[in-house]
């Protein structure tokens, strides 16, 4: 099981989701942090760029998860949650 960290920013955005977003996140977070990998749904994937070392996850269609795995110390930092036009303002 991976401890579970998360962001100052993330705590931030997550306290204006919906209580059922919330609910989501947090059943997706579980898995990851279980060590199991996500349902196709969740279309996660590795982030590249400014962002490369970290993943990608879909909790809904347009509520994303970015977060980064440390498999040597076993923990799990949820960075950002949020839509996508939130998360890549360009």
């Amino acid at each position: 099981m991976f401890e579970i960290h998360t962001t100052a920013k993330y705590k931030k955005q997550r306290k204006k989701l919906s209580q059922d977003d919330r609910d989501l996140l947090d059943s997706v977070i579980y898995t990851l942090a279980s060590g199991e990998s996500l349902e196709p749904k969740h279309r996660d994937h590795k982030l590249t760029g400014e962002l490369k070392g970290f993943r990608e996850c879909h909790i809904k269609p347009d509520l994303l998860l970015i977060y980064a795995k440390n498999q040597n110390a076993l923990i799990l930092t949820c960075v950002e949650v949020g839509s996508h036009s939130d998360l890549f303002k360009g």
